[in-house]
């Protein structure tokens, strides 16, 4: 004889027994009797043909089994929850607070400037911004949406690319006044002074000339984890050094930097932003505006940015 089918509206219940740590006060915070709890709970059971949760007249204890149906049963409710999330978004503008993780340097340079323009087209979203460059950390439990710099090493996360920018050599004018660019690697890194903390490695590659090669900026080298400072190192004429070409965009146009050493090329993948967010939720109206927004902001910057 196969399993009795159980019901998803018992889910609730059981999720509320875990959380409270007993059937007493489950059925308190949901305002139900506790002989229906009780009886939702050995429905649950018999339907799965698994014993969920240990009881005695003192105790509880969360079985293996319940606890990985309770892992389960969260997902489910939390899913539902989106659904009607979504569904409702589809009739009324967006509502609620919506959270993102935005590294340093790109919430200063390329969202800061339009957040009037998001909050005009969105009234009624609250947006939390946290500022960090370990968003990925933080996108399954504190934030919506996180973006990130660089290649990705969570399959787990859906990713959306925002900008695939270059990855530059600049320097200062008043540098350049006094300093020749160097033409052979050695050269190159002796000039290179300060450098994004990600870079700060043994090995980076790069392509000279079109031959696959390396730098080693692990030694010698200040680090830092902005590229905003690095950048304003540069400018007051602290050598050379690598960018992503987004934030050199007006600095370029202006003569505040040059770019140099067109013939190092460093990888385009180092300089990718992307927004993420964990796979098994669907898009909220609230969480898709801001995607949307992200996406709509960054395509503007992309021509310039994949300017070479």
């Amino acid at each position: 004889m196969g399993l009795m089918k159980w019901n998803l509206d018992d889910l609730p219940v059981f999720v509320a027994i875990v959380g409270q740590d007993g059937i007493s006060a489950a059925a308190r915070e949901l305002g139900m009797p506790k002989s229906t709890v009780s009886a939702t709970l050995t429905r649950l059971e018999r339907a799965l043909g698994l014993r969920l949760i240990d009881r005695s007249s003192r105790s509880l204890r969360v079985t293996a089994e319940g606890a990985a149906f309770h892992r389960q049963a969260l997902l489910i409710l939390e899913q539902a929850r989106e659904a009607d999330d979504l569904m409702a978004g589809l009739a009324s503008a967006p509502t609620g607070r919506v959270s993102v993780a935005l590294p340093p340097a790109f919430s200063l340079e390329v969202l800061a400037p339009r957040l009037p323009e998001f909050r005009a087209r969105h009234p009624g979203l609250e947006l939390e911004i946290v500022v960090t460059s370990q968003g990925s950390a933080l996108v399954r439990e504190r934030v919506d949406l996180a973006v990130v710099v660089g290649p990705l090493e969570d399959s787990e996360l859906v990713s959306r690319t925002l900008i695939e920018g270059d990855l530059i050599w600049v320097a200062s004018p008043a540098w350049l006044a006094g300093h020749r660019p160097g033409e052979t690697l050695d050269a190159v890194r002796a000039q290179i002074q300060i450098c994004e903390a990600r870079y700060a490695v043994r090995r980076v590659p790069v392509e000279v000339r079109g031959e696959p090669a390396h730098l080693d900026l692990s030694r010698g080298i200040t680090r830092v984890n902005d590229p905003l400072a690095v950048r304003r190192v540069v400018m007051a004429g602290g050598g050379l050094s690598m960018l992503p070409r987004q934030y050199c965009i007006e600095p370029l146009a202006e003569g505040r930097l040059v770019e140099v050493l067109p013939h190092v090329r460093l990888s385009q993948a180092s300089a990718r932003l992307t927004a993420i967010y964990p796979g098994r939720r669907l898009l909220s109206p609230r969480v898709r505006a801001l995607l949307d927004f992200l996406v709509e902001t960054c395509a503007a910057l992309a021509p310039q940015a994949r300017r070479r």
